[in-house]
């Protein structure tokens, strides 16, 4: 059998083949018409407009192209379907500016590559999808401040190696998250700021010999900086890498906080009670209130880990060159980790804005338990001046013999204390009923710990406060950088509009 006549018979002998298109062309189109569109008109117009500031087209010429350009119906562009008449919607684009001006618009391509334009299209796609993904970011840590300024009495206890620890609030936990998420933001923003640099004027590799503007552009498309080398321009894949990284780390950081809460929501734990908008009744069972929001946000911020790890991975042993693996493939992986982790942040604020938090339950079980004992621990130093060491062997004692007891924490009595201490010291202790019961208190506990971090009431509102300052100036930034490129676009349409109306 001619395997090869075979293959030509389902694929055809031209470009492009059967499988090629299902599997490669298609579903590249269909991104790129949905998300690439409107930056490759962006760039068309900024390159226009320099092209002509710098005279290497006539004023003629700069305002048949703007007529064309204006003249594109971007809507049938979009509702297109990849038919192989073209390769991509590149070429769709130009073929149609051709028929709109067709002695000038090939001179629209002057001085520059696809190269350079594909690579200057997706950091535009990233900045933009990094922006949204941030304003809903400092959503989340708004409504988590709100969440701890309203617990910040709210006793629980803290667990290690999910054991019981020590006594802290409820705030305090969220704070943590809230710093958590802080440090989320810094990497976006700093993935942000590697992403918005422009590559234009690298054309295919090496720059052009046309005396372009590379700074010209830079402003036009509402870059803050030039990537300089214009090899380093259309090779370097690592502003996507940089992104990516710092989304996974988003995503694996917020499902472990979802991960706890989701637990706090057990009726063994007591914690929590998710609000009717986000919960959903079994089917078989009339009791249930499952906390799916919890569960949906837990699964989906492990795709969100995953489409990140997919980018860094294809990445991976990929030549330092241009290379459609970094660009075609890849990029859809990022928008959509994107796209999720965007979705988890307002839902979590959602969620978190309007459960209900079992107070008095927390407070009770912190009375009961021994996560109070370090501080036991603690007053028999300062009140008989005995070595941690020999106070932590007298409480472990105690701890092991009230718990074979079936006492609880607030149970404990001074003579157990005593007894302890004269069988390991040989001596009974200074400390008095009233600073033992102060010892075994979690309320004490969490008050006396007002160093900075600590979970005090009042350390934790100075720690909101100090929040709420960051996060006005993280919003602050996200304006102005929403509003340069909006700035930019509106130039850029407002320059092309005039030059297409005056010729």
């Amino acid at each position: 059998m001619d395997y090869k006549a075979l293959i030509f018979g389902q694929e055809g002998t031209g470009f492009p083949g059967k499988t090629y298109v299902e599997a490669v062309l298609e579903p590249a189109f269909n991104e790129a018409k949905n998300h690439l569109l409107d930056p490759m008109m962006a760039i068309n117009k900024a390159h226009l407009i320099m092209l002509r500031e710098q005279e290497l087209i006539t004023d003629d010429e700069a305002k048949r192209i703007a007529r064309a350009l204006n003249g594109l119906d971007l809507e049938e562009l979009r509702r297109s379907a990849y038919t192989g008449q073209f390769e991509d919607l590149f070429f769709q684009v130009e073929s149609r500016l051709l028929e709109l001006a067709p002695d000038v618009a090939g001179n629209l391509h002057l001085a520059r590559s696809r190269n350079d334009m594909g690579i200057t299209i997706y950091r535009m796609v990233l900045r933009e999808k990094l922006l949204v993904t941030l304003a809903s970011a400092l959503y989340l840590k708004e409504h988590l401040l709100l969440f701890a300024e309203e617990h910040a009495e709210t006793i629980m206890i803290g667990y290690t190696h999910t054991q019981q620890a020590q006594p802290t609030t409820m705030a305090h936990y969220i704070l943590a998250a809230t710093d958590l998420l802080g440090r989320d933001i810094q990497r976006l923003r700093q993935a942000y700021r590697t992403c918005n640099r422009n590559p234009m004027g690298a054309a295919a590799l090496t720059t052009s010999g046309f005396s372009i503007s590379r700074n010209r552009m830079t402003e036009l498309l509402g870059f803050d900086e030039l990537v300089e080398n214009s090899y380093d321009a259309v090779c370097g894949a690592d502003y996507l890498g940089e992104v990516a990284t710092a989304v996974q780390l988003a995503a694996i950081n917020m499902g472990r906080v979802v991960q706890d809460m989701l637990q706090w929501c057990t009726q063994e734990f007591g914690v929590l009670k998710v609000a009717p908008p986000y919960v959903q009744i079994s089917s078989i069972m009339p009791q249930k209130r499952n906390p799916v929001s919890f569960e949906h946000m837990r699964s989906l911020l492990s795709s969100s880990a995953g489409n990140a790890t997919t980018v860094l991975t294809m990445m991976h042993n990929t030549p330092f060159g241009d290379i459609v693996d970094t660009e075609d493939d890849m990029q859809p992986y990022a928008w959509r980790s994107m796209s999720v982790l965007e979705q988890m942040y307002r839902l979590m604020a959602c969620v978190v804005g309007t459960m209900e938090v079992n107070k008095d339950g927390l407070l009770e079980r912190a009375y009961g338990s021994f996560a109070t004992v370090t501080e036991l621990a603690d007053t028999l130093v300062r009140t008989d001046r005995l070595s941690f060491r020999n106070s932590h062997h007298i409480v472990s004692r105690v701890v092991k013999e009230a718990s074979q007891a079936g006492l609880a924490a607030n149970q404990i009595s001074l003579e157990l204390v005593n007894r302890a201490a004269k069988d390991l010291l040989g001596k009974e202790l200074l400390i008095t009923e009233e600073e033992l019961r102060q010892a075994l208190d979690p309320v004490h506990f969490v008050r006396i710990r007002s160093l900075p971090g600590g979970p005090n009431p009042d350390e934790s509102r100075r720690g909101i406060a100090a929040r709420r300052s960051s996060l006005q100036e993280e919003a602050a930034w996200l304006n102005q950088s929403r509003q340069k490129i909006a700035d930019a676009m509106q130039l850029l349409d407002q320059i092309s509009a005039e030059w297409s109306v005056g010729g």
